[in-house]
């Protein structure tokens, strides 16, 4: 991985996240998102809303994410910390991403990533398994 934003970097403070997306962070941390989580770059280009190709663009152009996509990003990259961390290895928390989910009224969890918000409801879902609530 070529850590444009390495991992210790990415703000667990969600106001140092969004002070950091704000600034906008490498167009190529895209790329580092597609090799952290194992999906392919079109199915993460359809997240973000964007192709590969304009991707590929802003990376050889040296550019940076708008705020949105930067935020969207860098709490992508969080989410698949902790579910590392919680499911014990990255196939385990991609294959709970990718099947319906009864704490999030059986919504596929992959599907929520399009919004800030719906990264936040996996976020929180993870927090709740954390702590035993599975309910």
């Amino acid at each position: 991985m070529s850590n444009v934003v390495q991992r210790r970097q990415i703000p667990q403070d969600r106001s140092a996240l969004v002070l950091l997306a704000l600034q906008g962070i490498p167009a190529a941390a895209f790329f580092d998102i597609a090799e952290q989580t194992g999906y392919r770059r079109e199915q993460l280009a359809e997240v973000f809303d964007t192709s590969v190709k304009t991707f590929q663009r802003y990376e050889r152009e040296d550019r940076k994410l708008n705020p949105q996509d930067s935020e969207k990003a860098l709490k992508i990259m969080a989410l698949f910390e902790k579910g590392e961390e919680l499911f014990g290895s990255n196939d385990h928390f991609r294959r709970w991403m990718d099947k319906p989910a009864f704490g999030l009224g059986s919504q596929v969890p992959f599907d929520l990533l399009h919004t800030s918000g719906g990264i936040d409801l996996i976020m929180d879902e993870l927090t709740r398994i954390e702590y035993g609530d599975l309910a």
